[in-house]
């Protein structure tokens, strides 16, 4: 995790000479939500994900995907419109229902397009979510699999590559953790959520209200002590990565009137109770749903395949397959 330790503090030192960026909860609130759920993770989850050093750097990777924008018109277009899904007022995006997404990006973007839409219009990041989640749920499946090797394969030659290929795997899953815990924070944002982004008509005065809100407010009102008083207990969903990408983003959607209500009170217009309790409640919010979704990632992940032809972990880790190097992608 050396590399990463660098990286953390090269995006520290940039926090010094940088101003934050207006960019899904901005740099302050993004590294709120990564921190306190990483902070926030029970014992059930595997220790390297627990130690200081791997809370500091998901912390400090929160806020790379907006850290990433401007880097190219290809890389741009593709990635930009990750980070929002535009539900309009019947709780469809383009006539797609959130609560019934398609099961792939393609299959979304085809019923986009039937609507009148696309994904590039409308925005994926239900699709940011999932994709993340199924790509950590993945590292912990080669996780288990290469603690139990490193543990209980036939030779020591063969031990000491399964142990440096688990050291391989928690740098890589701490890094993609970091990258995904991006996507689930903008998923709180009740402005990423709906098509009344930045403004809207039925509150007079509110447009530019999505930068003011999400970077300003969170940046002089909102401290971390905040977001952790707001955090609730750890709830298991018990259920598929849909239906639970569906279910978060649905009950935020729900807070974008009470955030447009709260404006047109003027709670955001300086420090007040009630937007304080909010904004840190939205924030809280995406580090419960980010802790959560990592618990339920490592439930699954015993579950999971790995290597090629594919394994069960479950049939490795109760000692029934004694995967090769080459099995599992070495030499």
């Amino acid at each position: 995790m050396i590399a990463f330790r660098v990286f953390a503090l090269a995006c520290a030192l940039m926090l010094v000479v940088q101003p934050p960026a207006a960019n899904a909860w901005g740099e302050t609130g993004h590294m709120m939500i990564s921190r306190a759920a990483a902070e926030s993770l029970p014992s059930s989850v595997p220790a390297f994900l627990r130690t200081p050093e791997a809370i500091m750097e998901i912390a400090r990777l929160g806020p790379e995907a907006d850290n990433l924008k401007d880097a190219g018109t290809s890389q741009d277009r593709d990635a930009d419109t990750g980070h929002y899904v535009d539900v309009g007022d019947d709780g469809t995006i383009a006539g797609v229902p959130l609560g019934h997404l398609p099961k792939t990006r393609e299959a979304y973007d085809t019923a986009l397009r039937a609507g009148g839409g696309n994904e590039y219009t409308m925005g994926y990041l239900p699709y940011s979510i999932m994709d993340g989640f199924e790509v950590v749920r993945k590292d912990l499946a080669y996780w288990r699999a290469d603690d139990y090797l490193a543990q209980h394969a036939t030779d020591a030659a063969a031990r000491a590559y399964f142990a440096g290929l688990r050291t391989l795997r928690e740098t890589l899953t701490v890094r993609d953790i970091g990258w995904w815990s991006h996507f689930v924070g903008d998923g709180s944002q009740p402005l990423h959520v709906t098509l009344h982004f930045n403004g809207w008509d039925k509150y007079p005065g509110s447009q530019g209200l999505h930068a003011k809100f999400e970077s300003e407010y969170v940046n002089a009102n909102v401290d971390q002590k905040a977001v952790l008083a707001h955090m609730k207990p750890v709830v298991a969903c018990n259920c598929t990565i849909e239906a639970e990408t569906a279910r978060y983003l649905a009950a935020t959607n729900l807070q974008v009137i009470p955030t447009y209500t709260l404006f047109a009170q003027g709670a955001f217009a300086s420090r007040t109770d009630a937007g304080v309790s909010f904004t840190a409640d939205r924030l809280a919010g995406g580090a419960d749903e980010l802790r959560d979704l990592i618990v339920e990632a490592w439930r699954q992940s015993e579950d999971g395949s790995v290597g090629y032809p594919l394994i069960k972990v479950r049939d490795i880790e109760a000692g029934k397959v004694m995967p090769t190097r080459r099995a599992l992608g070495g030499e």
